[in-house]
């Protein structure tokens, strides 16, 4: 009698699941890290922001003067750590897991995986207009910091950009995540994977023959 299933004792078992382990669980990886990362960097843009600059007042002109802050920089790292979240998101789609591809069509017959794609396609698109608008704002409000106006405020980027591109960014991984779970359904669904009815067929019908059916039965 075996005790110890002969997937332990296979090394060959081994190495073939953690192939398919590390397919699907790098890419998430991937899409969690750098979607955390674009959180990150867009949160702590929001609170180094400084809410106005220091008007130096001229000759006709109002001079605005910033503090040195990394806001700028963050938002732009926000920005390149969100792209790519949403390529990896992408790949997480179209990715042929253990080298078997699937038509798209056979993907998206999925209602819930078409919805979800579109939800993570949205956001991602709104966190990134978002994160860029911020970004660019707080860039030329620096950059151009001399006006003919006399009653500028040096105003920065509207409060809340960032940290609300933040919290979008962070969702759009969530979304890219789940949809990576429901591709991985579409895909066993289309290639009638872990699909055990086969086997349990084979073994009904071989107890079957193995108990004497399709023997006549004794005569009474």
């Amino acid at each position: 009698m075996r005790l110890i299933p002969h997937s332990l004792t296979h090394p060959g078992c081994w190495g073939i699941g953690l192939m398919a382990l590390n397919q699907t669980t790098k890419i998430a990886l991937a899409v969690a890290f750098f979607g955390s990362l674009s959180f990150i960097f867009g949160v702590i843009a929001e609170n180094k922001k400084p809410p106005y600059g220091t008007p130096i007042k001229g000759k006709d002109v109002v001079i605005c003067k910033f503090p040195s802050d990394p806001t700028v920089a963050l938002g732009s790292l926000s920005v390149v750590t969100l792209f790519l979240a949403a390529v990896i998101g992408h790949i997480a789609v179209y990715y042929p897991y253990k080298g078997k591809t699937v038509p798209n069509q056979a993907l998206f017959c999925s209602t819930t995986l078409v919805v979800f794609f579109m939800i993570a396609e949205v956001v991602s698109i709104l966190a990134l207009g978002m994160m860029m608008w911020a970004t660019i704002t707080e860039g030329l409000s620096r950059s151009r910091n001399v006006h003919h106006d006399l009653d500028t405020e040096c105003a920065t980027a509207k409060t809340g950009l960032f940290g609300g591109a933040a919290f979008l960014a962070l969702d759009a991984s969530l979304f890219w995540l789940v949809c990576q779970m429901l591709t991985l359904n579409a895909r066993a669904d289309y290639l009638d994977e872990d699909d055990p009815k086969g086997e349990y067929g084979q073994v009904y019908a071989t107890e079957f023959d193995s108990n004497g059916a399709g023997h006549p039965a004794p005569k009474v």
